[in-house]
Protein backbone atom coordinates (compact mmCIF):
# COMPACT_ATOMS: atom_id res chain seq x y z
CA UNK A 1 0.00 0.00 0.00
CA UNK A 2 1.13 3.36 -0.85
CA UNK A 3 2.06 6.34 1.42
CA UNK A 4 -0.77 8.40 -0.05
CA UNK A 5 -3.61 5.20 -0.15
CA UNK A 6 -2.57 4.85 3.84
CA UNK A 7 -2.95 8.61 4.29
CA UNK A 8 -6.42 8.64 2.67
CA UNK A 9 -7.45 5.77 4.80
CA UNK A 10 -6.41 7.17 7.83
CA UNK A 11 -7.56 10.12 7.38
CA UNK A 12 -11.42 9.22 6.35
CA UNK A 13 -11.52 6.85 9.33
CA UNK A 14 -10.74 9.81 11.52
CA UNK A 15 -12.50 12.64 10.08
CA UNK A 16 -15.54 10.76 10.41
CA UNK A 17 -17.16 9.46 13.41
CA UNK A 18 -16.70 5.52 13.58
CA UNK A 19 -20.66 5.64 13.89
CA UNK A 20 -20.80 7.44 10.21
CA UNK A 21 -18.77 4.40 9.00
CA UNK A 22 -20.95 1.74 10.95
CA UNK A 23 -23.96 3.48 9.42
CA UNK A 24 -22.96 3.04 5.95
CA UNK A 25 -21.99 -0.54 6.72
CA UNK A 26 -25.32 -1.26 8.20
CA UNK A 27 -27.31 -0.31 5.22
CA UNK A 28 -24.82 -1.89 2.76
CA UNK A 29 -24.98 -5.14 4.86
CA UNK A 30 -28.53 -6.12 4.11
CA UNK A 31 -29.06 -3.53 0.60
CA UNK A 32 -26.76 -5.91 -1.18
CA UNK A 33 -28.35 -9.20 0.17
CA UNK A 34 -31.79 -7.62 -0.76
CA UNK A 35 -30.98 -7.55 -4.43
CA UNK A 36 -29.08 -10.80 -4.05
CA UNK A 37 -32.77 -12.72 -3.10
CA UNK A 38 -34.02 -11.50 -6.11
CA UNK A 39 -30.90 -13.28 -7.91
CA UNK A 40 -32.00 -16.56 -6.62
CA UNK A 41 -34.36 -17.70 -8.67
CA UNK A 42 -31.81 -17.30 -11.96
CA UNK A 43 -28.67 -18.92 -10.64
CA UNK A 44 -29.51 -20.24 -7.16
CA UNK A 45 -28.39 -19.81 -3.70
CA UNK A 46 -25.13 -20.38 -3.47
CA UNK A 47 -24.18 -19.53 -6.95
CA UNK A 48 -24.86 -16.52 -5.78
CA UNK A 49 -23.01 -16.08 -2.67
CA UNK A 50 -19.58 -17.51 -5.11
CA UNK A 51 -20.54 -14.22 -7.32
CA UNK A 52 -20.70 -12.28 -4.32
CA UNK A 53 -17.28 -13.43 -2.93
CA UNK A 54 -15.50 -14.13 -6.24
CA UNK A 55 -16.56 -10.08 -7.39
CA UNK A 56 -15.35 -8.40 -4.02
CA UNK A 57 -12.29 -10.48 -3.77
CA UNK A 58 -11.98 -9.26 -7.20
CA UNK A 59 -12.16 -5.39 -6.69
CA UNK A 60 -9.98 -5.77 -3.95
CA UNK A 61 -7.11 -7.61 -6.25
CA UNK A 62 -7.10 -4.52 -8.52
CA UNK A 63 -6.62 -2.37 -5.40
CA UNK A 64 -4.40 -4.21 -3.25
CA UNK A 65 -1.69 -7.33 -3.66
CA UNK A 66 -3.44 -9.58 -1.39
CA UNK A 67 -0.94 -12.33 -1.90
CA UNK A 68 2.15 -10.05 -1.29
CA UNK A 69 0.19 -9.14 1.98
CA UNK A 70 -0.18 -12.31 2.87
CA UNK A 71 3.42 -13.75 2.31
CA UNK A 72 4.43 -10.72 4.43
CA UNK A 73 2.72 -11.12 7.43
CA UNK A 74 3.92 -12.83 10.38
CA UNK A 75 2.93 -16.57 10.62
CA UNK A 76 0.12 -15.90 13.11
CA UNK A 77 -0.89 -13.04 11.35
CA UNK A 78 -1.40 -15.45 8.24
CA UNK A 79 -3.12 -18.15 10.09
CA UNK A 80 -5.70 -15.01 11.55
CA UNK A 81 -6.38 -14.40 8.00
CA UNK A 82 -7.06 -17.69 6.83
CA UNK A 83 -9.64 -17.97 9.47
CA UNK A 84 -10.81 -14.96 8.62
CA UNK A 85 -11.33 -16.24 4.84
CA UNK A 86 -12.65 -19.88 6.23
CA UNK A 87 -15.40 -17.72 8.02
CA UNK A 88 -16.46 -14.94 5.22
CA UNK A 89 -17.32 -17.92 3.51
CA UNK A 90 -19.51 -20.35 5.24
CA UNK A 91 -21.18 -17.36 6.92
CA UNK A 92 -22.34 -15.77 3.58
CA UNK A 93 -23.08 -18.95 2.09
CA UNK A 94 -25.31 -19.89 5.10
CA UNK A 95 -26.51 -16.37 5.40
CA UNK A 96 -27.89 -16.67 1.63
CA UNK A 97 -29.39 -20.02 2.67
CA UNK A 98 -31.29 -18.81 5.66
CA UNK A 99 -32.66 -15.85 3.55
CA UNK A 100 -33.86 -18.37 0.89
CA UNK A 101 -36.36 -19.26 3.52
CA UNK A 102 -37.41 -16.71 6.49
CA UNK A 103 -37.82 -12.65 6.36
CA UNK A 104 -34.34 -11.08 6.25
CA UNK A 105 -35.51 -9.16 9.71
CA UNK A 106 -35.76 -12.55 11.31
CA UNK A 107 -32.07 -13.28 9.48
CA UNK A 108 -30.60 -10.06 10.64
CA UNK A 109 -32.67 -10.02 14.30
CA UNK A 110 -30.83 -13.86 14.79
CA UNK A 111 -27.53 -12.83 13.44
CA UNK A 112 -27.47 -10.02 16.74
CA UNK A 113 -28.24 -13.09 19.22
CA UNK A 114 -24.60 -14.26 18.62
CA UNK A 115 -23.07 -10.19 19.13
CA UNK A 116 -24.81 -10.36 22.34
CA UNK A 117 -22.03 -12.35 24.14
CA UNK A 118 -19.31 -10.15 22.61
CA UNK A 119 -21.04 -6.81 23.69
CA UNK A 120 -22.15 -8.12 27.28
CA UNK A 121 -18.03 -9.26 27.72
CA UNK A 122 -17.53 -5.67 27.34
CA UNK A 123 -20.21 -3.95 29.62
CA UNK A 124 -18.49 -1.86 32.33
CA UNK A 125 -21.55 0.03 33.63
CA UNK A 126 -25.26 -0.36 34.29
CA UNK A 127 -26.15 2.60 31.74
CA UNK A 128 -24.82 0.32 28.96
CA UNK A 129 -26.75 -3.09 31.00
CA UNK A 130 -29.78 -1.24 30.94
CA UNK A 131 -28.88 -0.66 26.85
CA UNK A 132 -28.01 -4.18 25.75
CA UNK A 133 -31.56 -5.09 27.83
CA UNK A 134 -33.63 -2.62 25.31
CA UNK A 135 -31.64 -4.10 22.38
CA UNK A 136 -31.98 -7.63 23.17
CA UNK A 137 -36.04 -7.38 24.12
CA UNK A 138 -36.24 -5.26 20.59
CA UNK A 139 -34.81 -8.21 18.79
CA UNK A 140 -36.66 -11.19 20.59
CA UNK A 141 -39.70 -8.65 19.84
CA UNK A 142 -38.60 -8.72 15.75
CA UNK A 143 -37.57 -12.51 15.84
CA UNK A 144 -41.35 -13.09 16.25
CA UNK A 145 -40.90 -17.02 15.33
CA UNK A 146 -42.75 -20.14 15.15
CA UNK A 147 -39.63 -22.67 15.46
CA UNK A 148 -41.40 -25.82 13.62
CA UNK A 149 -41.78 -23.41 10.58
CA UNK A 150 -38.50 -23.38 8.94
CA UNK A 151 -36.21 -25.64 10.60
CA UNK A 152 -33.37 -25.80 8.16
CA UNK A 153 -33.68 -22.17 7.37
CA UNK A 154 -33.42 -21.04 11.03
CA UNK A 155 -30.76 -24.25 11.03
CA UNK A 156 -29.03 -21.78 8.17
CA UNK A 157 -29.81 -18.44 10.79
CA UNK A 158 -28.33 -20.03 13.71
CA UNK A 159 -25.12 -21.22 11.97
CA UNK A 160 -24.62 -17.41 10.34
CA UNK A 161 -25.16 -16.10 13.67
CA UNK A 162 -22.30 -17.89 15.07
CA UNK A 163 -19.90 -17.46 12.63
CA UNK A 164 -20.72 -13.35 12.61
CA UNK A 165 -19.44 -13.35 16.14
CA UNK A 166 -16.39 -15.03 14.37
CA UNK A 167 -16.54 -12.09 11.78
CA UNK A 168 -16.29 -9.48 14.39
CA UNK A 169 -14.03 -10.64 17.02
CA UNK A 170 -11.49 -11.39 13.65
CA UNK A 171 -12.41 -8.57 11.83
CA UNK A 172 -11.63 -6.28 14.99
CA UNK A 173 -8.03 -8.10 15.37
CA UNK A 174 -6.65 -6.84 11.96
CA UNK A 175 -8.47 -3.37 12.43
CA UNK A 176 -5.51 -3.30 15.50
CA UNK A 177 -3.39 -2.89 12.52
CA UNK A 178 -5.06 0.99 11.72
CA UNK A 179 -7.74 2.01 9.17
CA UNK A 180 -5.40 1.16 6.25
CA UNK A 181 -3.69 -1.71 6.92
CA UNK A 182 -7.44 -3.48 8.13
CA UNK A 183 -8.55 -3.11 4.71
CA UNK A 184 -5.15 -4.05 3.12
CA UNK A 185 -5.45 -8.05 5.39
CA UNK A 186 -9.20 -8.01 4.35
CA UNK A 187 -8.01 -8.06 0.89
CA UNK A 188 -6.26 -11.07 1.58
CA UNK A 189 -9.15 -12.68 3.88
CA UNK A 190 -11.23 -12.05 1.10
CA UNK A 191 -8.96 -13.87 -1.42
CA UNK A 192 -8.58 -16.61 0.69
CA UNK A 193 -12.44 -16.91 1.11
CA UNK A 194 -12.64 -17.26 -2.44
CA UNK A 195 -10.46 -20.21 -2.34
CA UNK A 196 -13.17 -21.77 0.50
CA UNK A 197 -16.42 -21.04 -1.51
CA UNK A 198 -15.06 -22.04 -5.09
CA UNK A 199 -15.85 -25.83 -5.00
CA UNK A 200 -19.26 -24.73 -3.00
CA UNK A 201 -21.04 -22.85 -6.05
CA UNK A 202 -19.17 -23.10 -8.54
CA UNK A 203 -21.63 -25.20 -10.41
CA UNK A 204 -24.68 -22.74 -10.01
CA UNK A 205 -22.85 -19.68 -10.60
CA UNK A 206 -21.64 -21.56 -13.82
CA UNK A 207 -25.75 -20.78 -15.02
CA UNK A 208 -24.78 -16.98 -14.63
CA UNK A 209 -21.38 -16.80 -17.07
CA UNK A 210 -23.32 -16.98 -19.87
CA UNK A 211 -25.33 -13.63 -19.49
CA UNK A 212 -23.80 -10.66 -19.21
CA UNK A 213 -26.71 -9.12 -16.99
CA UNK A 214 -26.36 -11.33 -14.44
CA UNK A 215 -22.81 -11.18 -13.84
CA UNK A 216 -22.91 -6.98 -13.69
CA UNK A 217 -25.88 -7.80 -11.28
CA UNK A 218 -23.37 -10.40 -9.05
CA UNK A 219 -20.73 -8.00 -9.24
CA UNK A 220 -23.44 -5.54 -7.85
CA UNK A 221 -23.99 -7.71 -5.04
CA UNK A 222 -20.64 -8.19 -4.05
CA UNK A 223 -19.62 -4.74 -3.81
CA UNK A 224 -22.56 -3.74 -2.13
CA UNK A 225 -22.44 -6.24 0.09
CA UNK A 226 -18.99 -7.64 0.65
CA UNK A 227 -16.70 -4.72 -0.27
CA UNK A 228 -18.22 -1.26 0.82
CA UNK A 229 -20.03 -2.49 4.20
CA UNK A 230 -16.79 -4.31 5.36
CA UNK A 231 -14.23 -1.63 4.63
CA UNK A 232 -16.34 0.81 6.12
CA UNK A 233 -16.64 -1.70 9.30
CA UNK A 234 -13.02 -2.03 9.19
CA UNK A 235 -12.97 1.90 9.76
CA UNK A 236 -15.46 1.74 12.58
CA UNK A 237 -13.62 -1.05 14.41
CA UNK A 238 -10.29 0.75 14.23
CA UNK A 239 -11.74 3.61 16.44
CA UNK A 240 -14.42 1.48 18.47
CA UNK A 241 -14.17 -1.21 21.49
CA UNK A 242 -14.78 -4.37 20.45
CA UNK A 243 -18.17 -4.06 22.80
CA UNK A 244 -19.30 -0.93 21.33
CA UNK A 245 -19.22 -2.10 18.17
CA UNK A 246 -20.95 -5.25 18.97
CA UNK A 247 -23.62 -3.91 20.40
CA UNK A 248 -24.19 -1.02 17.71
CA UNK A 249 -24.55 -4.30 15.24
CA UNK A 250 -28.34 -4.04 16.93
CA UNK A 251 -28.88 -1.79 14.55
CA UNK A 252 -29.02 -4.90 11.90
CA UNK A 253 -32.49 -5.51 12.43
CA UNK A 254 -34.09 -2.43 12.35
CA UNK A 255 -32.01 -1.71 8.86
CA UNK A 256 -32.93 -5.19 7.85
CA UNK A 257 -36.77 -4.41 8.43
CA UNK A 258 -36.99 -1.21 6.63
CA UNK A 259 -34.80 -2.57 3.71
CA UNK A 260 -36.68 -6.04 3.40
CA UNK A 261 -40.17 -3.19 2.91
CA UNK A 262 -38.66 -1.37 0.75
CA UNK A 263 -36.62 -4.11 -1.41
CA UNK A 264 -38.75 -7.57 -1.02
CA UNK A 265 -41.89 -6.09 -0.08
CA UNK A 266 -41.60 -7.78 3.24
CA UNK A 267 -43.97 -4.58 4.99
CA UNK A 268 -43.27 -4.93 9.23
CA UNK A 269 -46.02 -5.01 11.40
CA UNK A 270 -47.24 -3.17 14.57
CA UNK A 271 -45.06 -5.50 16.85
CA UNK A 272 -41.95 -5.14 14.71
CA UNK A 273 -41.78 -1.81 14.92
CA UNK A 274 -42.37 -1.65 18.74
CA UNK A 275 -38.96 -4.07 18.35
CA UNK A 276 -37.15 -1.76 16.13
CA UNK A 277 -38.02 1.26 18.70
CA UNK A 278 -36.64 -1.00 21.63
CA UNK A 279 -33.55 -1.56 19.51
CA UNK A 280 -32.48 1.93 18.62
CA UNK A 281 -33.28 3.20 21.61
CA UNK A 282 -30.94 0.54 23.47
CA UNK A 283 -27.91 1.80 20.61
CA UNK A 284 -28.71 5.52 21.74
CA UNK A 285 -28.40 4.58 25.49
CA UNK A 286 -24.76 2.68 24.72
CA UNK A 287 -21.98 4.10 25.74
CA UNK A 288 -18.28 3.09 24.41
CA UNK A 289 -15.36 1.65 26.49
CA UNK A 290 -12.09 3.43 26.95
CA UNK A 291 -10.68 0.17 25.66
CA UNK A 292 -10.46 -0.58 21.98
CA UNK A 293 -9.98 -4.23 22.72
CA UNK A 294 -13.13 -4.81 25.30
Amino acid sequence: MSRSEHGILTAAATRMPPHVWFGISAVFHYLGPAFAVLMFPAIGVLGVAWLRIASAAAVFALIRNPWVTFVNCEPRTRLLLIGLGACLAVMNSAFYLALDRLPMSLVAAMEFVGTVGVALYGLRTKRNLIALTLAVGGVVILIDVQWSVEPLGLMWALLNSALFVGYIVLGHRISQSGASGGVERLGAAMTIAFIFVMPIGITEAVAALGSVKLILAGIGVGVCSSVIPYVCDQLAMSRLPRASFALMLSLLPAVATVIGAVVLSQLPGPTDVLGIVLVMIGVALHRPGTGRGK
